[in-house]
């Protein structure tokens, strides 16, 4: 049995499906290209069934990447695989996912299947979608909670029909790692045929347990483990790519495998998730985590030190994370600029450069120095948004201890100008109170949150502002940043607005996938 370990990344499929975290095409292109970067050897780019948008997402991306294998998931129906395969057949290496649940209350609540009727439908889905490529996954949707019998049955009837992978899910995070190590030797040594495919592993954290699951399956024999960035995904999320790889790098003695990620990249990825989706990285995440190298008690300083080994079991720039930052200003050029951007991995066209600059050194009049950080701002609200309905012209604030906060905003929307204000407990309740009332938006929007949180440190630092809308049962993710607070806030909630008319647009697919 090969040591490696495939590292199949769904951050664009199931991390997309995080409440809010929904993201357009330029937005899904990028990260895509940042997760080729990385090493990922499969992307899942989407779900191509569920909207004309994420078909178009997926087809894009297909075509861009140049080495990395591009996955769409389908349920287990010839329309779906159709679409599938319509999206990813441009691909260098595509892939149909297909899935069907396997546990009893599934098949008894939601199928309304027996499992005879489950195990033909797998057998003809899989038959089906390997008459397009033979590079088919199956997937049994809650295969933690199925009979193990049952399960080894199905997938020796999917391998038998030509799939290549084996996907086991821990749909709803019940399983526990030695539980799920068990699962996986069984069905290993349960399905006759399983030599002819490599299994996989998809684990959420509805536990907290989901690294440590998909790590147990890895363990006991699993060679594909599906993953997101910053652990992202529905409900409690999935399991974060970066804690299995690093667990694999930092610990060869107890884990005998290999990866083909390459580590350096998992901080500058993580951050431009977090970007991207708007969904905040914890301080106390592991890896990528603000805190994960912060050290703060004078006995571990004096150690770190002495020797940073004696409280540190990773080094910081193994995964990109280094304190010897180019640090530009105002009199920085165009070309350091580029090749800076460059060796941050991203490449501008001479127009993208053009615009980046022009904020570049908008920002460098306003604070001493610029950083990475401030520069991954710049590039995801310069140049990776779609056209937006609503944006900002100017704004203007009263405030203080003895006046009621009012804002004034000039907007466009769409192709007009309009101005006017209104009053606030505060003056970021004012300009929210009068951006709504501009866009028209008072009566069907709903603030659920507000946070604030810096992008660098520093009294001249950027504000990094998120903002969480509800429009009717859809919420989405603002996310802002300024010098100025109240710009910062005023960005975010547009960037709010502009995403919930994205979504009506795009509607967010259903979560009833693996």
């Amino acid at each position: 049995m090969s040591n490696r370990v495939i590292i199949f990344d769904t951050t664009l499929r199931d991390g997309e499906q995080s409440p809010g975290a929904s993201m357009n095409v330029p937005e899904k292109i990028q990260i895509a290209s940042k997760l080729e970067k990385l090493g990922v050897d499969v992307i899942e780019a989407g779900f191509p069934a569920a909207s004309d948008g994420d078909f178009d997402a997926v087809s894009q991306i297909a075509e861009k990447m140049q080495r990395v294998e591009v996955a769409g998931l389908c349920r287990a129906s010839k329309e779906d695989i159709d679409r599938a395969w319509g999206a990813v057949q441009n691909a260098v290496k595509p892939r149909i996912h297909t899935f069907l649940a396997t546990s009893d209350i599934h098949l008894e609540y939601k199928l309304k299947m027996s499992r005879d009727e489950v195990v033909q439908a797998t057998v003809d889905a899989v038959k089906y979608a390997k008459s397009f490529t033979d590079n088919v996954e199956f997937s049994a949707e809650d295969g933690s909670r199925s009979d193990r019998d049952f399960l080894c049955k199905v997938f020796e009837a999917a391998i038998e029909a030509g799939a290549t992978t084996l996907n086991l899910p821990d749909t709803v995070g019940y399983a526990v790692p030695q539980e799920f190590g068990e699962l996986i030797k069984y069905v290993m040594s349960h399905t006759p045929n399983i030599n002819k495919a490599i299994l996989s592993i998809h684990c959420h954290n509805d536990l907290g347990l989901a690294t440590a699951n998909t790590i147990a399956a890895l363990t006991a024999g699993a060679r594909q483990a599906e993953t997101t960035i910053n652990g992202i995904g529905e409900r409690a999320g999935n399991t974060s790519m970066e804690e299995v790889v690093m667990a694999i790098h930092t610990r060869p003695n107890f884990f005998p495998l290999t990866t083909n990620i390459k580590t350096k990249h998992i901080y500058p990825t993580s951050r431009l998730v977090s970007m991207i989706t708007g969904i905040m990285v914890q301080p106390n995440k592991a890896i990528v985590g603000a805190n994960a190298f912060a050290h703060e008690a004078g006995i571990h300083q004096d150690g770190v030190l002495k020797n940073p080994m004696t409280y540190e079991i990773m080094k910081p720039e193994n995964i990109g994370l280094s304190a010897n930052k180019l640090v530009l200003g105002k009199h920085s050029g165009r070309h350091a600029l580029r090749s800076h951007l460059q060796e941050m991995g991203y490449e501008l066209s001479d127009d993208e450069l053009k615009l980046i600059f022009k904020k570049f050194k908008e920002l460098a009049d306003k604070k001493k120095h610029v950083v990475d950080e401030d520069l991954e701002a710049l590039v995801t609200e310069g140049i990776l948004r779609t056209p937006d309905i609503f944006s900002l012209e100017y704004l203007q604030i009263s405030s203080g201890t003895t006046i009621h906060p009012m804002a004034g905003v000039k907007m466009k929307v769409k192709d007009e100008f309009v101005e006017g204000g209104d009053f606030g407990n505060g003056p970021i309740d004012a300009v929210f109170n009068t951006i709504a009332k501009l866009a028209g938006t008072s009566e069907t929007t709903e603030l659920l949150r507000f946070s604030i949180s810096a992008i660098t440190g520093g009294s001249d630092a950027q504000g990094e502002v998120t903002v969480r809308l509800k429009e009717n049962e859809t919420i989405a993710l603002g996310k802002g940043s300024d010098p100025d607070i109240i710009t910062a806030s005023a960005k975010a909630y547009i960037n709010g607005l502009n995403r919930l008319a994205y979504l009506r647009e795009h509607p967010p697919k259903t979560s009833e996938v693996v």
